[in-house]
């Protein structure tokens, strides 16, 4: 169900609220350039610093504008249990193909505690969910034993995997279920984790560059691995400058650039320093984004 470009989409701001024509231009953007889904309230989508309202509000409006052209997962983690399960049952009631669930963070579960967490989750909502490692947020790594575990129940159906270790991602592809999917949570081994068994992405560049993400996880999944590796290395430049500095401080400052959103961040992230924007502007035009 889940696969090739899922766009961790941003969440455009306009003088401290959700711009909601500035996102519907994105998600129509998103859906001609051949994205295959769209992730919303994500890392991304700067799900931290959402209020709940708008948070909610943000998956409906997506699920509105897409109106099922496209699968739409909608971010519901929390480092709270009763939290988490309050986002996955909206995602539920709002109509989302699926729930995008991160390990808990800050208070540095075992693997013992994610494992009951997700469980919790799972029992509680019945929609499918795609679990999200990201240590480099979370502080804990899930191992690939714990996802082998989660892998048996039947509604959780994925992992977006971020720790960029083509050797973790090759143990939980090879101990879990082929139905089992796994997405990369790392824009630059994509298509290395197409070549052991992943099954596409869940992108930040792909805010920026979404027809040549899609058509890299396309030539992939037919293949064509000469055209895959084209675009691969094509994008691999860019997805490098969307971490020059605090994702989605790059991905926002790019689209803001490009004309497509107004740019806007909420503390405790800010504008994107001189030296760093210099950088990014500089690889936006030597990709052909800017003039």
């Amino acid at each position: 169900m889940f696969h090739g470009s899922n766009v961790a989409i941003v969440t455009p701001f306009n003088h401290g609220g959700v711009d909601e024509e500035a996102l519907r231009g994105l998600i129509e953007w998103h859906i001609e350039s051949g994205t295959h889904g769209i992730v919303s309230c994500g890392t991304t989508g700067e799900s931290a610093t959402l209020s709940h309202e708008e948070h909610d509000r943000v998956v409906e409006f997506t699920l509105e504008v897409v109106n099922g052209r496209i699968p739409v997962i909608a971010g519901a983690g929390s480092n709270s249990t009763q939290e988490a399960i309050r986002r996955t049952q909206h995602a539920k009631s709002a109509g989302a193909d699926g729930a995008l669930l991160v390990v808990p963070y800050y208070n540095k579960p075992t693997q013992e505690g994610m494992f009951q967490h997700f469980r919790a989750i799972a029992e509680a909502v019945d929609i499918p969910i795609i679990l999200y490692n990201v240590p480099g947020r979370t502080v804990v790594n899930m191992q690939p034993e714990t996802v082998v575990r989660l892998a048996q129940i039947p509604n959780i159906v994925g992992i977006k995997e971020a720790t960029g270790s083509l050797a973790q991602v090759s143990d939980v592809i090879g101990l879990c279920p082929d139905k089992f999917t796994v997405l990369s949570g790392e824009d630059s081994v994509v298509l290395p984790m197409y070549s052991v068994g992943g099954r596409g992405v869940i992108s930040v560049t792909a805010n920026v560059a979404p027809k040549d993400m899609a058509e890299m996880c396309d030539a992939a999944e037919e293949g064509d691995w000469q055209r895959a590796r084209d675009l691969h290395y094509k994008l691999r430049p860019l997805s490098a400058a969307m971490f020059f500095e605090t994702n989605p401080i790059p991905a926002k400052t790019a689209l803001s650039l490009m004309g497509k959103i107004q740019g806007d961040l909420r503390l405790p992230l800010c504008p994107m320093g001189g030296g760093p924007r210099e950088m990014l502007v500089e690889t936006m035009k030597a990709y052909g984004l800017l003039n």
